[in-house]
């Protein structure tokens, strides 16, 4: 397996335990507390498993399964270490800015999630376009 494609799907895993967590704060809140939680609670909660964790691990297996062209012109390991970082970066800010403001409201921690969430649409846009030519036949069938 490639260092890239482990990077990107050890970091998964910490996406997926943090927003496991995340979730069961959010039942111990909703149903002890008596009260709801913050709606960007939920956003985190979401944001944490299907891009954090979900996304790291479909990327980290296509790099790692999908076969490299013999001459590997088309795709680039430069992207695909932006890709990662865009997507880890994006995902992390976006999280925490959520969860800051909930406690403080501020029009800096909204522009930042924006970025953030930006950050992430990147990601998948030029993962897509990165590894697109690696999805051919190995051969022909007969």
């Amino acid at each position: 397996m490639f260092k890239l494609a482990r990077r990107f799907i050890k970091t998964g895993f910490i996406f997926l335990i943090t927003g496991l967590v995340t979730g069961l704060y959010i039942l111990i809140t909703s149903h002890f507390k008596q009260s709801w939680f913050e709606y960007s609670l939920i956003t985190v909660h979401a944001h944490l498993i299907l891009f954090g964790f979900v996304m790291s691990l479909i990327i980290g297996v296509a790099i790692w399964m999908f076969p490299r062209t013999k001459d590997n012109r088309e795709y680039s390991p430069v992207i695909a270490e932006i890709v990662y970082w865009l997507l880890t970066l994006g995902t992390s800010v976006r999280a925490i800015c959520e969860v800051i403001i909930m406690l403080r409201a501020s029009t800096a921690l909204s522009l930042l999630i924006v970025i953030a969430g930006v950050a992430q649409l990147l990601s998948g846009v030029l993962f897509v376009y990165n590894i697109w030519s690696r999805v051919k036949p190995v051969g022909r069938l007969k």
